[in-house]
């Protein structure tokens, strides 16, 4: 594995006390009580106002007018953003577990610029424009970019700084790419333009349907593996001696990111610090058991993706700013924090 575990998960992860579970459980009912109250109000709130009277009307009826039209709209961005939250949020927490490095991030490592780069490139030069064609091509392009940075951060004698570092030369270069593909292509830039800063506006019933069951096998593989990769993150000795498949355990989980954050940056785009700050939040009050972690962040995740969405609709009327940047401006200054508290804590 790449460094050494935190103190605190370097013994084995014990049984919470019964009183600490209980909390816990009501944590998560409270944790989805908050993620329904946010999807209502991504559904209730947009770019153009809406009477909430027409709002219900448009959730229970379909006459075909302007509002219940505008709020099918929500309804098919809202679940995409409960999807592509929770992809994120669980990628990231599975990526954090398997480096033992909690700034992990499938953006911070090149997943999201790999896969951003495959669908620009198979938009632009094979002609691809339906999210089946291209889904293949973002997986195809996350995976190539996770191998390449764990490769050239050392493979096993990887470190947490050399894996940021590769993940952000490999990052700017793909980044760059995509900015001369767009600069060169006037219609590639019309196409892309707003899919590569990352946006849940695009949403449709038929992008859910399609981008849904990977959503679905890349989750139930990720909770799968919270067991395996608590023993994982005790390190490579105490993992063997407690009967862990490292081999296995690590495949299945770069698949498993891999697959969360492709299908996601294929019907999103590019959308970067959702699964860094949440699992580290997560893990603050959960401790390092990802039988927690995992649940946690798979609920929570979308809470944040819908909120910054929201927000984007609200300080850009009658226009919206994308949820890419909100998320951006946002994690910008907590990813700062995060590495200044890691480095005081090191100290």
């Amino acid at each position: 594995m790449l460094v050494d575990s935190p103190p605190e998960q370097r013994a084995e992860t014990a049984p919470a006390p019964p009183t600490h579970r209980a909390i816990r459980v009501l944590g998560l009912f409270a944790s989805v009580a908050l993620l329904v109250l946010v999807a209502l109000a991504s559904i209730a709130i947009g770019a153009k106002s809406l009477p909430l009277g027409d709002v219900w009307h448009g959730l229970f009826h379909d006459s075909g007018t302007y509002a219940d039209v505008v709020v099918g709209d929500r309804i098919s961005r809202t679940v995409l953003g409960l999807l592509a939250g929770a992809a994120l949020g669980l990628s990231g927490a599975v990526l954090q577990a398997l480096t033992r490095n909690p700034l992990a991030d499938p953006g911070l490592l090149g997943i999201n610029a790999g896969a951003s780069a495959a669908v620009v490139t198979a938009i632009t030069y094979f002609g691809v424009t339906s999210l089946t064609g291209y889904v293949w091509f973002a997986f195809a392009g996350a995976a190539v970019v996770g191998a390449l940075v764990w490769f050239l951060g050392g493979s096993r004698g990887a470190t947490p700084v050399r894996l940021a570092l590769a993940g952000t030369a490999i990052s700017a270069a793909l980044y760059g790419y995509l900015q001369a593909v767009m600069i060169m292509d006037d219609a590639a830039l019309s196409k892309m333009r707003f899919w590569t800063v990352g946006s849940l506006a695009s949403a449709t019933g038929s992008t859910i349907t399609q981008v849904a069951p990977f959503f679905a096998v890349g989750t139930v593989v990720a909770l799968l593996l919270a067991r395996p990769l608590n023993a994982v993150a005790m390190g490579d000795d105490t993992a063997r001696a407690l009967g862990a498949n490292l081999s296995r355990t690590r495949a299945l989980a770069m698949l498993s990111a891999t697959v969360l954050c492709g299908a996601a940056t294929a019907a999103c785009g590019p959308i970067v610090f959702v699964g860094l700050m949440v699992p580290h939040v997560v893990r603050s009050f959960t401790g390092p058991d990802l039988r927690w972690i995992l649940p946690y962040a798979t609920i929570l995740s979308p809470v944040l993706l819908l909120s910054a969405d929201v927000l984007g609709r609200l300080i850009a009327r009658p226009a919206e700013l994308q949820v890419g940047i909100v998320t951006a401006i946002i994690g910008g200054p907590v990813f700062i924090y995060l590495v200044r508290r890691r480095r005081t804590a090191q100290l």
